[in-house]
């Protein structure tokens, strides 16, 4: 834990171990996203868009994310206020994030493809299953700062695997806690790792394991947290708990709706665009050569 500053302002500001992990969990979002886009053949223009959005969707999210915090704090503070020492919640930042995203990926998109049959719309699955991969690795890095910063921590403990550390009023009285902040960035990178292993290998259901694997995790270490969570009309569930769940439905309702539109229009309907130059044929075994013909003739 180092939450003082590394380097410091003439107006008394600083920036902090925290704000250096989330920018670099920011950047290598970004670089991951535009290797896996590369990968499975993003045009080139749609990334540039995606990336431009990347940049606005954080500052948007990072607004909800203290717009949430505040939210969460008025049974504390008695009061919707924002000031200095109002944080800032990771689903707040998603929710607000994800939603400025997708307005920019569909009105950018429909200006840029529309004289191409709105292109961008069959590229869509392609987009959410890198972004899915994307989000995991940047939050990954958010935890170490946490850690760093002294935020999310967990419960008392005397075991081993238990952190020194100074919550409460930075006091400088430090006491062990449970690393929830470590745990959490160790789920989130082993995810993020087999979200872009199926990435590399073309398969889909990327956000719908995203939003299942990840809601689960977070609605268990949630029992392990113990700094301020907030408050519901559910009693029993704390606000993160309450999205968490939320999370796990989507995702299921996601591989739900999958099923059901193949069932109807066929796979066709979720596949990109073939790259300019290469032919698509379907032979009877679906094996095809790189020009378009049958590998078996």
């Amino acid at each position: 834990m180092y939450p003082y500053p590394l380097i410091t302002f003439p107006d008394g500001s600083g920036i902090s171990l925290y704000e250096i992990f989330i920018v670099v969990g920011v950047i290598a979002a970004i670089v991951l996203f535009r290797i896996l886009a590369d990968r499975r053949n993003l045009p080139a223009k749609l990334q540039n868009l995606i990336l431009i959005g990347a940049v606005v969707s954080f500052i948007v999210g990072y607004f909800f994310a203290v717009l949430f915090q505040a939210i969460y704090d008025i049974a504390e503070r008695g009061a919707f206020i924002i000031d200095k020492n109002t944080g800032a919640t990771f689903y707040g930042g998603f929710i607000g994030g994800a939603a400025c995203m997708l307005l920019i990926y569909f009105i950018g998109g429909y200006l840029l493809f529309k004289k191409q049959n709105n292109e961008h719309l069959c590229w869509f699955p392609s987009f959410v299953n890198i972004a899915a991969a994307c989000v995991p690795l940047a939050h990954g890095f958010g935890r170490i700062g946490c850690l760093f910063g002294g935020c999310c921590y967990g419960m008392e403990t005397d075991a081993w695997f238990g952190i020194p550390m100074d919550i409460g009023a930075m006091d400088h009285v430090y006491v062990k806690v449970v690393p929830t902040q470590l745990f959490e960035a160790i789920f989130l990178f082993a995810l993020a790792a087999f979200l872009i292993w199926r990435n590399w290998k073309g398969k889909g259901f990327c956000l719908p394991a995203y939003l299942i694997g990840y809601g689960v995790w977070r609605f268990l270490i949630e029992y392990l947290r113990d700094d301020d969570r907030g408050q519901t009309f559910l009693s029993f569930l704390t606000p993160s708990q309450l999205t968490a769940v939320v999370l796990v439905l989507i995702g299921c309702a996601l591989i739900a709706a999958y099923f059901i539109i193949v069932h109807k229009k066929g796979k066709a309907i979720f596949e990109p665009p073939l790259p300019v130059g290469k032919i698509e044929k379907k032979s009877e075994s679906g094996t095809l050569t790189k020009d378009g013909t049958d590998a078996k003739k």
